[in-house]
């Protein structure tokens, strides 16, 4: 495996090696030890989940406040623009934002540590997105900030208004979430 720090370093690149001929491919999505020696981490995943998104569907920008949530992403049908928005007050990087496309295509990964929110945009016409956590689900402590917020400036590569949620309607500015320090 690849890994690539992004220009906020904590947030990591990863492109897993995939084998491949005319039957298809092969690729391992993860294998804790050769994920800690790559990167250095070494994490205990307590959950999965997998989402299902239609086109222009925005997720995000979502994080927990308590039990933080380190998440490991990846998309395995379609294509999404992803986004982790460091929001940790003591970090050089507060208000910082990293986007990359993952696909089913280029088999991307992105490692999003805790102490930052995460959102994402379908481009394709549907993506299902997987990903991993550090700490379970936690709704109470769930917390949203709302995407297009120009404190922050994600460049989001819209084609058309992006759809969203009720509770992404809803999110705050930075200026007013509840921050890690």
């Amino acid at each position: 495996m690849k890994v690539s720090p992004t220009a906020i370093p904590d947030v990591l690149l990863i492109e897993p090696r995939v084998f491949g001929d005319a039957r298809g491919f092969f690729l391992e999505s993860f294998n804790r030890r050769s994920f800690s020696e790559a990167t250095g981490l070494d994490l205990d995943f307590v959950q999965d989940n997998h989402s299902r998104s239609g086109q222009a569907v925005l997720r995000g920008l979502h994080y927990q406040i308590e039990q933080p949530q380190g998440k490991l992403v990846r998309v395995v049908r379609g294509q999404v623009f992803d986004v982790a928005v460091d929001i940790r007050r003591s970090s050089p990087h507060f208000g910082r934002w990293v986007g990359y496309e993952l696909s089913e295509e280029n088999h991307r990964q992105l490692w999003i540590p805790p102490g930052f929110a995460h959102g994402f945009l379908v481009l394709s016409e549907s993506a299902d997105f997987l990903y991993k956590t550090t700490q379970y689900y936690a709704p109470e402590h769930e917390r949203c900030i709302r995407w297009n917020d120009s404190q922050i400036g994600i460049q989001w590569p819209l084609r058309q208004a992006p759809r969203l949620s009720g509770k992404d309607e809803l999110g705050v500015s930075l200026a007013q979430a509840t921050c890690f320090e």
